[in-house]
């Protein structure tokens, strides 16, 4: 499986960035293969309007089953959904925190966005 986290920097030892479209970075990581692989967010992160959406592009685009993250706003949890990703907020922490949380099935899936748009 494919779980998707917003990090605040490219690497192992990052913290989870609590906002979804505007994080800088996310790490897509393979429980399987127990591998990491990180994405930049580049263009949402500086995007005036629509970073929620065009961050939830670039999941859907990865291919992954699940997104950790501190919070995502309603249009962004729409384009997820849709994706059929399941989407975990109040994340917080390390990257390792979050993986080994999720690992341990001691993450409870979101239902609804969290904060509102432009967050």
């Amino acid at each position: 499986m494919r779980i998707a986290v917003s990090c605040k920097e490219n690497r192992k030892d990052a913290d989870v960035d609590e906002r979804f479209g505007r994080a800088p970075c996310f790490c897509i990581y393979d429980t399987d293969s127990d591998s990491f692989e990180f994405i930049n967010n580049n263009q949402a992160y500086n995007s005036p309007s629509g970073a929620g959406v065009q961050a939830a592009q670039h999941i859907v685009e990865s291919d992954v089953s699940a997104l950790l993250t501190g919070h995502c706003g309603p249009k962004a949890f729409r384009a997820l959904s849709a994706a059929e990703i399941k989407i975990y907020i109040n994340v917080s922490g390390t990257l390792q925190e979050a993986i080994e949380a999720f690992k341990k099935g001691e993450l409870t899936s979101a239902e609804n966005a969290d904060v509102e748009g432009h967050w």
